[in-house]
């Protein structure tokens, strides 16, 4: 039985990875060097599409995968989370 990919997974898969990861991290490093909520919430945001994205990948994933993404997700809000304090 085949599966049907869902139509954000392919728009998904058509995005430039190295423009993903720019952005991305340019968010990282914002969130970083900005002091109190205002670079909190950015690391927030990020850790919110992080989330979406790993519940539409989760199923294709080795339990490795998954837990690596887990902890740096866990690392990512604890951080954030450390900034809004």
């Amino acid at each position: 039985m085949q599966r049907t990919q869902s139509p954000l997974l392919a728009r998904l898969s058509r995005v430039n990875p190295t423009g993903v990861f720019l952005a991305a991290l340019a968010l990282v490093l914002v969130g970083l060097l900005t002091p109190g909520v205002v670079g909190g919430l950015p690391l927030l945001l990020l850790a919110a599409a992080l989330v979406a994205l790993l519940r539409l990948t989760w199923p294709v994933q080795t339990p490795t995968t998954r837990l690596i993404r887990l902890l740096m997700l866990t690392l990512l809000v604890g951080v954030a989370l450390a900034k809004l304090l």
